[in-house]
């Protein structure tokens, strides 16, 4: 079982802990990201990052269930949704609104951003209040696009299995460089660059350039 990124990364862990506390005024007690999971199909999802860490059986349960997946993003539906969970927790696919019920939550926002390939990394925050309206859950929606570049950056550096030379390499090929312009850019020779380029594909578990920088973006690396 892959643990959250932020169990063993102080920076990350610090952001998540400093974004719930500026989020008390609304109640949220609980955060989580999903992610893709770079080695597995187009519906399966981690858990990124959770605060706090007694919740990772309720957020596993979330990743695992089909709502807001792969059939949810694939019907053009919103990237910002809000629900009360009390009023969904007891149908087919109702088990996670369950488990974060018995917590205590009773509301949940949850904020894509869209990758490539119909992917996204999802943050839901979660409160023990049932809010009226949507002017609370859309100050949320706020918080977290103003965080997400700094979250992704910290969560990118928690998860990138590429040495500094190997994502540069990648970085070039996404922009349509060859292994020559590349070695001409990095003052390097073309053999070092596509050295780098089999290292990337060797720990990114593929054969191909197109298909290593595809699986750097699922990691938030490009």
């Amino acid at each position: 079982m892959q643990l959250p990124a932020n169990f063993d990364s102080i920076c990350l862990d610090g952001i998540m802990s400093d974004w719930l506390s500026s989020l008390r005024e609304f109640s949220v007690e609980a955060l989580v990201v999903l992610g893709p999971d770079p080695f597995a199909g187009h519906e399966n999802r981690l858990v990124l990052a959770l605060h706090p860490p007694r919740l990772l059986e309720a957020a596993q349960s979330l990743a695992a269930s089909q709502d807001f997946g792969a059939p949810w993003r694939d019907s053009d539906a919103p990237l910002v949704a809000w629900q009360d969970i009390s009023r969904s927790a007891f149908g087919d696919l109702g088990r996670w609104r369950r488990l974060w019920l018995a917590h205590g939550f009773q509301s949940v926002v949850r904020i894509a951003f869209p990758l490539t390939m119909g992917r996204s990394f999802e943050c839901y925050l979660f409160s023990a209040r049932q809010w009226p309206d949507r002017t609370e859950p859309s100050q949320l929606a706020w918080s977290a696009l103003n965080i997400w570049p700094l979250l992704k950056r910290a969560l990118a550096e928690a998860r990138n299995p590429l040495s500094p030379r190997e994502l540069e390499c990648l970085e070039l090929a996404f922009q349509g460089m060859t292994a020559r312009k590349s070695g001409e850019m990095l003052a390097c020779s073309e053999r070092t660059v596509n050295f780098h380029l089999a290292n990337a594909m060797g720990k990114l578990k593929v054969d191909n350039k197109l298909a290593a920088v595809r699986r750097a973006c699922l990691f938030g690396l490009i």
